[in-house]
């Protein structure tokens, strides 16, 4: 008779321990979200160090300052709205980073897609501002996509069919959509009494519904969210995705296996073209109702802090990007409370991609060590 004959388990006593083979699978999940998670805790806590230090060398308080970086953002109602106001930015310009980048490409265009898809949404919203909401609302969103698409595919077409270098292609660009936003703001649409160079506000059509009362939040988040989602999914899960990821890790072994690299990363800039052309209709739509200069404000360098902090992960870029984002509004709360530039965010921000980019170099050595 065998052991488990002789010993039946009682019916009311303990559950019988899992094999060690689940035991080790639990604890080896476990320790890889460890892995995961200690590189961004300790940069965070790292950056955060070293800035109150160089805070309060340059004489301002910074418990102060960092207690209002960290917290404003949570304090009422208005600093949580406009802290997820300007998620939505952040997080499509991330995604017009990362989604080329995972097939080896840098796109560093977003800030002019982002104002080009903001001129687009804003020609839909003002030429057509008599249509209905439920025609004009989705209009101008596709309008802005579309004109970030073409812009960025400029610069695809460039890669794919001369090889031209898409980060010459793609910072040259944003020169010249400062030009054509310019055109378009002061001779097209222009609003002779904004005291800025921008156009006439769109159709009430065009505009975003807010959710909840004044300060509302607009709906563009919801759509954002959504799609941050879809995007995980699909990077995760289907087949372009995986072959995206395939031609980012190696090149030239997915174009053996018959994968059409070129094409692939020229599409990869074409999305993320419209991601960050997504990004400007959202901010006609729901913050200023009208495109303007300097709306793109300093956008894609946080697009790309987040971008190479997500390391490529489609889910954690979401998360990452509402952190700058509580950073982002906290800065303006931080000058007000202890009259500590701005740009010292901005600092905060790079010291935590420092350490991180820092804390590879250590996880690699230790699993040599190992």
């Amino acid at each position: 008779m065998s052991t488990i004959e002789q010993n039946p388990p009682s019916p009311g006593g303990p559950p019988s321990a899992p094999p060690p083979a689940a035991k080790g699978r639990g604890a080896g999940a476990a320790a890889g979200i460890v892995w995961t998670l200690a590189p961004y805790v300790v940069s965070v806590l790292l950056a955060f160090l070293v800035g109150g230090a160089l805070i309060q060398a340059m004489g301002y308080p910074a418990v102060d300052a960092l207690e209002a970086v960290l917290t404003s953002s949570f304090d009422s109602r208005f600093g949580l709205i406009e802290t997820l106001h300007k998620w939505v930015p952040i997080v499509l310009c991330a995604y017009a980073f990362a989604i080329p980048l995972a097939t080896g490409k840098f796109n560093i265009g977003a800030e002019g897609q982002m104002l080009l898809g903001a001129t687009g949404g804003a020609a839909i919203g003002i030429t057509f501002s008599d249509l209905p909401a439920i025609v004009l609302l989705p209009a101008t969103l596709v309008a802005g996509v579309l004109a970030g698409a073409v812009w960025a595919g400029i610069a695809a077409l460039l890669l794919v069919r001369f090889r031209v270098n898409e980060v010459l292609s793609t910072v040259l660009l944003n020169f010249v959509s400062f030009k054509l936003i310019d055109w378009v703001a002061t001779k097209v649409w222009p609003d002779a009494g904004a005291g800025h160079p921008a156009t006439t506000p769109v159709g009430e059509g065009a505009r975003l519904p807010l959710i909840g009362e004044a300060p509302g939040l607009h709906s563009g988040v919801l759509l954002v969210l959504a799609l941050a989602i879809f995007i995980a999914v699909g990077m995760r899960f289907t087949p372009t995705g995986f072959e995206m990821r395939a031609v980012g890790d190696n090149p030239r072994a997915s174009l053996i296996n018959g994968v059409r690299t070129s094409r692939l990363a020229g599409a990869g800039l074409v999305l993320g073209g419209g991601a960050a052309g997504l990004a400007g209709a959202i901010d006609v739509a729901g913050v200023h109702g009208r495109m303007l200069e300097g709306m793109q404000s300093n956008f894609l360098i946080l697009g790309i802090i987040v971008g190479l902090m997500a390391r490529g992960s489609m889910l954690a870029l979401p998360f990452v990007a509402f952190g700058i984002a509580v950073l982002e509004f906290g800065a303006g709360t931080m000058q007000l409370v202890a009259a500590v530039p701005v740009e010292m965010v901005l600092v905060i921000e790079a010291l935590i991609l420092l350490f991180l980019l820092l804390s590879d170099l250590v996880r690699n050595r230790l699993r040599g060590a190992a």
